[in-house]
């Protein structure tokens, strides 16, 4: 008989971390769904996930860095959600441009993330930093995921091509993110009426 083929297992004190750091990032991410940034304090996250604010300092270490990683860990879930509705239209481009979209605005308007971002613009303690000029910038992230899909759904399209779209629908989303009430009408399928002749032009039958 063959040898049966064992599961490698994660050591217990790596998940135990883990189950750490999410309780207490999910923590965050409720407590945002109805304030801004600046009015959740590090005792409020190390209340929502049950542990002590010192058990928090130790894992994060400064809110700063708390901030960070909740920021990184809630762009991840987000772009996952965008490169799946790409992948999900692979033969009909303009549809998955149009359904990528959809996941921006829906987020302007759901996304606690994008909501503590637009609520906390302009005050010293704001979100929006960690997005756009710490660390390698969200929206360059996002642009270079969205870029690489494009390029493995459509491999005919050229590199300078997938980027130049990429960034383009992704600066044009985070825009109406920011501007939620400007976003009042606007679809993905009314987006990809302006951009569907250049995806056109580039990915040709997708078929």
């Amino acid at each position: 008989m063959p040898p049966t083929a064992t599961r490698e297992r994660t050591p217990y004190s790596v998940a135990a971390r883990e189950l750490l750091r999410d309780t207490l990032l999910d923590g965050a991410r409720d407590l945002l769904m109805d304030r801004s940034w600046a009015e959740v304090t590090m005792n409020d996250v190390a209340t929502a996930a049950g542990v002590s604010r010192q058990t928090l300092y130790s894992e994060f270490g400064s809110r700063a860095d708390f901030a960070q990683a909740f920021v990184l860990r809630e762009s991840e879930m987000f772009l996952a959600a965008v490169e799946a509705a790409v992948n999900a239209h692979l033969d009909d481009p303009a549809a998955a441009l149009s359904a990528a979209f959809d996941v921006f605005l829906t987020a302007a308007e759901e996304h606690p993330l994008i909501r503590a971002v637009v609520s906390g613009e302009g005050t010293a303690d704001s979100l929006l930093p960690f997005i756009t000029t710490q660390g390698k910038p969200v929206v360059q992230t996002a642009s270079d995921r969205l870029a690489t899909v494009m390029r493995k759904g459509w491999p005919q399209v050229s590199e300078s091509e997938a980027v130049l779209l990429a960034d383009c629908l992704v600066r044009l989303a985070i825009s109406y993110a920011a501007l939620p009430s400007a976003s009042k009408g606007v679809t993905g399928a009314s987006v990809t009426t302006v951009l569907e002749p250049y995806v056109e032009r580039i990915v040709g039958d997708a078929s």
